[in-house]
């Protein structure tokens, strides 16, 4: 395992190296696990959001994950065909579900803290078909009125785009093969697995891109 650095890299203009490196946001990879596919409709029912970190050398590593199941909030409904595809048990006591607000905050203290770390302003949702991530987080958000979220409201890094530049490949365990990640097929559809692997896939390809061009040859608009 790769040692972290808890004490942020500065850069050249006094801003923390991840800041710098994309702009005042923290990439965080999440995955979420629902009741279907209408994200105003269906329920959210798991969150794992994965920190991007740098270690010693500068290098992207995946972070420590934070986790959440959640009931299914009042007004949503759950497709049983989704719960055939993700293997969740609604209702299993050792599912240890919490409501939407207290599972929200339960992962939103975790990433608030990296990206305060990291002196950046905001977290910017990282995933595969991102969106899809993300309009789930900001309906939920929206749900319990949430004032603390401290992701982007649309702005995302898609790991579909990147795994088809990298590798020519979108499908995740298709893409995290071609990457030389390990996929356990039998874990897959764990929002935990998936963002883990999905984060291991973001530092994969955003190590092995080209460094940005030096201050001053790139205007800033």
């Amino acid at each position: 395992m790769t040692d972290l650095d808890n004490t942020p890299a500065v850069g050249h203009d006094g801003h923390s190296a991840m800041a710098a490196r994309f702009r005042g946001y923290l990439p965080v990879v999440v995955d979420v696990e629902t009741g279907g596919f209408d994200w105003n409709r269906h329920a959210l029912l798991e969150i794992a959001p994965v920190p991007i970190e740098l270690d010693a050398e500068g290098r992207f590593v995946p972070g420590e994950v934070a986790h959440a199941h959640l009931d299914p909030a009042p007004g949503t409904s759950v497709d049983p065909k989704s719960l055939e595809v993700t293997g969740i048990k609604l209702g299993h006591p050792l599912r240890f579900a919490v409501d939407e607000r207290t599972g929200l905050d339960k992962v939103f203290v975790p990433v608030r803290a990296a990206v305060k770390r990291h002196g950046c302003q905001r977290a910017i949702l990282v995933g595969h078909n991102a969106h899809f991530d993300l309009n789930f987080v900001n309906a939920a958000v929206a749900r319990v009125q949430h004032k603390r979220n401290p992701f982007h409201p649309f702005s995302v890094f898609d790991t579909v785009t990147m795994a088809g530049l990298a590798y020519g490949q979108t499908v995740l365990a298709r893409a995290v093969h071609a990457a030389g990640i390990p996929w356990d097929g039998r874990e897959a559809h764990s929002a935990v697995y998936d963002a883990e692997r999905t984060a291991e896939l973001f530092c994969a390809i955003a190590n092995a891109w080209p460094r940005p061009a030096a201050p001053g040859m790139v205007p800033d608009v």
